[in-house]
């Protein structure tokens, strides 16, 4: 292990960007092979699980495997990289909040889940229809389903990771603490989306987005 950290630190420093590419694409990629191993085991476990077709064949579906690989490398691993860097500039040079301090960590993790928790979350679902195929009406409707709770549980846990990560860890390797906890928020997030029309999805669901229908109507 020491000497795979040492390997990734040179490649850190050599290639900063194609480094945060990479490992973020195969962090997702194991992430979701983990969901779908997850999915399946609680399927046969408790009946209110719901699969997709695709789900439903025990082999393993290498084609979410990919996307959501792709998904890592285009999009958390880039932009993660000049968000993070970023942050910490537009803290310390613009705002001049003393780096590390309670001030500069707060706002930090507050402007990371007013701005890019959400769109995270947004383009995944959208992203992740798309690219399975899916028409512009299931992903809206998907969307009307999935994000909402996926916003709700990750903003319950989310800011503890980033202010030990942004209180304590060098900003060069944040991205990288971040995607190791990726890990487990792609399992979230791949099981979230393949529990389909799930009872508790519909509750949620029917707080929100029914009552404004209704309203609408």
């Amino acid at each position: 292990m020491l000497k795979i950290w040492r390997w990734y630190k040179h490649c850190l420093a050599a290639h900063p960007l194609k480094t945060q590419v990479l490992s973020s694409g195969i962090i997702w990629g194991l992430g979701d092979l983990a969901a779908q191993a997850v999915t399946r085991a609680t399927a046969a476990k408790k009946k209110y699980v719901f699969l997709s077709d695709d789900d439903c064949d025990l082999r393993i579906n290498w084609r979410r495997v990919v996307t959501t690989s792709i998904f890592g490398m285009a999009f958390v691993g880039p932009i993660g990289h000049f968000w993070y860097e970023g942050l910490d500039r537009f803290l310390m040079f613009r705002l001049q909040y003393p780096p590390k301090s309670m001030q500069f960590v707060a706002t930090k993790v507050a402007l990371d889940e007013i701005i890019f928790g959400p769109m995270d979350l947004l383009i995944f679902f959208t992203y992740m229809g798309f690219a399975l195929g899916k028409s512009a009406a299931q992903v809206k409707d998907e969307l009307k389903r999935d994000f909402l709770p996926a916003l709700i549980v990750e903003s319950g846990t989310w800011p503890v990771v980033q202010v030990i990560n942004f209180r304590f860890v060098p900003v060069r390797y944040q991205l990288l603490y971040v995607n190791l906890f990726c890990f487990l928020d792609s399992c979230f997030l791949s099981w979230l989306e393949q529990q389909q029309d799930a009872s508790w999805k519909q509750w949620f669901r029917s707080l929100f987005f029914d009552r404004n229908d209704r309203r609408g109507g």
